[in-house]
C-alpha cells in the first residue's frame, strides 16, 4: 500500500464539546487536501448532509487521535472514512518505550520532531473558548475556526515528517481500530440501569454490610472508615512486619 493509491489526502480536525460521559457535539470542522491545498470549513448549524471531503476508498483521512473526529462523524450521521491514518497512534507506535519530553499530545509530537507549533497557552485558550459553549460572537467564531485550522496545518507538517517511517498498510489497520473505538465510545457500555439505580440507592447500607463481614478477622474499621491505629493493632496482633515511614507509621502501600 502506497500513498499513490489515493487520489486525495485529507487532514481533518473537529472542534466539539463533550461533557463527561456524553456524546460529542461538533462545533466546527476544518479540512485540507494535502496535494492541492484545498481547504474546507464548516460551522455548527451549517454542516452539510455529507462530509465536504471524500471518505471513499480512494481518499486517505488523516487525524490526530482519530476516534474524536470519527465520533463527530457519528454525531453528524456522516459516513465513516474507509481509510483512516491516525498520527497519534503512529506516534505511539514509533516512540513506545522512549523518553517523550513533551508528552503525546499533538503539540508533544510536534515538539518531539522539532516542528513549529502554537504556544500551549494559545491552544488552551482556543480549547477553553470552545468548551465555554455558545453563543459565540462573529469574532469568536472566526477565532475558533482559525484555531481548528492551526491543528490541521500542524497535522500536515507532522505527516510530512513522519510519513517516511510509517508502514501504511499496518497503519491503516490501526486506523480501522480507531474507527471501532469511536463506535464503542458512541454506543457506551451496556448497563442494567435498573440494577444500577438499586445499587446507588442501597450503596451506603451495602458498604456497612460488606465491611462487617470482611473486617471481622481484621478489626481495622470504625463504621465505614479505615483506622490506622486499628491497623497498627492488627499488625502487632498478627506479628506481621510492615514497611515504615520515617515517622514510624505504617506505609499505606507495601
Amino acid at each position: 500500500m502506497k500513498l499513490d493509491n489515493f487520489e486525495e489526502l485529507w487532514a481533518i480536525d473537529f472542534e466539539f464539546r463533550a461533557p463527561p460521559g456524553e456524546r460529542p457535539d461538533p462545533v466546527c470542522v476544518v479540512g485540507r487536501e494535502l496535494r492541492t491545498g484545498r481547504v474546507v470549513r464548516q460551522w455548527q448549524g451549517e454542516f452539510s448532509q455529507l462530509p465536504p471531503f471524500r471518505t471513499d476508498e480512494k481518499a486517505l483521512f488523516l487525524a490526530y487521535y482519530a476516534s474524536a473526529e470519527l465520533g463527530c462523524h457519528l454525531a453528524l450521521d456522516w459516513p465513516m472514512p474507509i481509510n483512516v491514518l491516525d498520527l497519534y497512534v503512529e506516534f505511539r507506535n514509533a516512540t513506545n518505550g522512549l523518553s517523550i519530553p513533551a508528552g503525546r499530545s499533538l503539540l508533544g509530537a510536534l515538539t518531539y520532531y522539532g516542528l513549529s507549533h502554537i504556544a500551549t497557552t494559545q491552544k488552551d485558550a482556543g480549547r477553553d473558548l470552545v468548551m465555554r459553549g455558545g453563543p459565540w460572537s462573529n469574532t469568536e467564531r472566526a477565532a475558533i475556526l482559525d484555531y481548528c485550522a492551526s491543528d490541521v496545518d500542524a497535522l500536515a507538517r507532522l505527516f510530512a515528517r513522519m510519513q517516511p517511517g510509517i508502514d501504511l498498510g499496518r497503519a491503516l489497520l490501526r486506523g480501522r481500530y480507531m474507527a471501532a473505538a469511536a463506535r464503542m465510545e458512541w454506543n457506551g457500555s451496556p448497563i442494567d440501569t435498573t440494577t444500577l439505580g438499586s445499587l446507588r440507592d442501597k450503596w451506603d447500607r451495602l458498604k456497612v454490610t460488606l465491611i462487617a463481614e470482611i473486617d471481622v478477622d481484621f478489626r481495622c474499621f470504625q463504621g465505614t472508615t479505615f483506622k490506622r491505629d486499628l491497623f497498627e493493632c492488627f499488625l502487632v496482633r498478627e506479628g506481621i512486619p510492615w514497611p515504615r515511614l520515617p515517622t514510624g507509621a505504617a506505609r499505606s502501600k507495601r
